[in-house]
């Protein structure tokens, strides 16, 4: 399996696809990210691609794998991200 892309080469193949510097795709790669940190309350987009949206998780009974017994696990707010149907096609090919 093929490593993943790291920051330095996404922001080197969005530099020499918009005719930018480096240092201007990081920049502008950083500013998605810190968008996304910030709107993703009120679920953040980036289309074609997917979204980031924030879910109430209820409270549930667990169960300790290594002694079997019963734990109540709490209720709280956890990140999801939802792959767009775009996205899905385009990786998995469509049906």
């Amino acid at each position: 399996m093929a490593k993943a892309l790291s920051k330095s080469q996404i922001a080197s193949e969005v530099a020499e696809k918009a005719g930018i510097t480096k240092k201007a795709a990081a920049e502008i790669l950083d500013l998605i990210a810190a968008l996304a940190y910030k709107n993703a309350k009120n679920t953040f987009t980036l289309p074609g691609i997917g979204k980031l949206v924030l879910v109430n998780r209820k409270a549930r009974m667990g169960r300790n794998p290594a002694t079997g017994a019963t734990i109540k696990i709490a209720a709280k707010k956890v990140v999801k991200f939802r792959v767009a149907k775009a996205a899905k096609d385009a990786i998995l090919g469509s049906k």
